[in-house]
């Protein structure tokens, strides 16, 4: 099932993680990716997807930090 574009999840695929549609390449491992340095061009050649493949995991990424709520602890 398609969740975002270019991204969909299944309980057959990867324990139901976002994956790029049509692989088995989790979201995480394309943020963690570009978090730990490496390019969306190197990215595309390690994991056989599309930069654009890559730019819609970092927009979902976004999508999802968006949403959280963060409520401070009083005295903190």
């Amino acid at each position: 099932m398609e969740i975002a574009p270019r991204i969909s999840v299944s309980a057959d695929v990867v324990h139901g993680a976002p994956v790029i549609a049509g692989t088995r390449v989790p979201v995480s491992v394309v943020i963690g990716s570009l978090a730990s340095g490496m390019s969306k061009e190197d990215i595309e050649t390690e994991y056989g997807i599309s930069v654009q493949d890559v730019e819609a995991a970092l927009a979902y990424a976004a999508e999802l930090v968006a949403r959280i709520e963060v409520t401070p602890l009083v005295g903190t």
